[in-house]
């Protein structure tokens, strides 16, 4: 493994010494790494692009109505309402963020950026920026590459399973990379956009994984949305220059140790949090009647 990729300051330093822009080690890293070839790089990433775009546009229009009836077009209902809280442009943000995610636990196609559990984020965080700020799709592209070098490190150092970490090694580590991404994107510097990492880390410590009736629906669609939105925030406080004061890769171990800590029940299994609630269970047994309905006779 190269020492680029083990952590965050090895990765700013080697940026300083070369001058190279922050993406283009995690490209070198690929081509040197896994041999790939430079031209079906960019053409995987755009591939990878195209489909959360056609997922934010899938939530929006086709039927996202979960087997469980849990999800129930809600990315639909949240651009209809006639209330907008902040600004057109953060309900477009949490909007498309939840509409990425209902295409996932509606069984559509999704990128598993990091995870399928947290895979609304960054599209969310990638069509919003471009819409709002008129990037082209190379801008973005490259932001997907600071993106899958931040989850590398998170992944050695701590990790991005719920199972492993609790949903803060999910959506937390998604929201962390769209931070470093969106920075990157609008022309952030190194240390600002491990910055964002740092602050949106320091956000999501913590955050359990208790899926309702195990399955990846509540609380898993609403939290992609607020991690999208948590991932801006941190982006706006990192490009301000305000130090987030603990530093990026000391955020990361700590994610590790405090995902080491959390109780099982916390942890993709449905047996605590959300899921253990009275209504939790009620959901748990008719869904699991339901299934049991739908079984071929013998």
């Amino acid at each position: 493994m190269s020492l680029l990729f083990t952590d965050f300051a090895s990765w700013q330093a080697h940026c300083a010494t070369t001058g190279q822009p922050l993406y283009q080690p995690v490209l070198d890293y690929e081509i040197e790494q896994k041999g790939a070839q430079e031209e079906a790089i960019w053409t995987g990433l755009q591939r990878a692009y195209d489909v959360m775009r056609d997922a934010v546009h899938t939530g929006l229009t086709g039927d996202m109505t979960s087997r469980s009836g849990m999800i129930n077009n809600g990315a639909k209902k949240l651009a209809a309402s006639p209330v907008t809280v902040l600004s057109p442009e953060f309900k477009q943000l949490i909007t498309s963020a939840l509409g990425a995610k209902e295409v996932n636990s509606c069984m559509g196609r999704v990128v598993a950026a990091p995870t399928a559990g947290a895979s609304g984020i960054l599209p969310g965080v990638l069509t919003t920026i471009q819409r709002i700020h008129g990037l082209d799709d190379q801008k973005i592209l490259e932001g997907l590459l600071v993106a899958a070098g931040v989850a590398l490190i998170i992944e050695q150092n701590a990790s991005l399973a719920g199972a492993v970490g609790g949903c803060q090694a999910e959506t937390g580590s998604a929201a962390a990379m769209g931070a470093g991404a969106i920075v990157y994107c609008l022309g952030g510097t190194v240390e600002q956009a491990f910055a964002a990492v740092a602050i949106t880390i320091q956000c999501m410590l913590g955050l359990v994984c208790d899926p309702v009736a195990g399955l990846v629906e509540v609380p898993c669609v609403v939290r992609n949305a607020s991690a999208a939105a948590i991932a801006f925030s941190s982006a706006q406080i990192a490009i301000a220059g305000i130090d987030p004061v603990i530093p990026v890769d000391q955020c990361v171990a700590a994610l590790g140790e405090v995902g080491q800590s959390m109780e099982t029940r916390y942890k993709e299994t449905a047996l605590g949090g959300l899921a253990n609630t009275p209504r939790g269970r009620e959901i748990e047994k008719l869904v699991l009647v339901q299934d049991v309905n739908i079984l071929p006779d013998e």
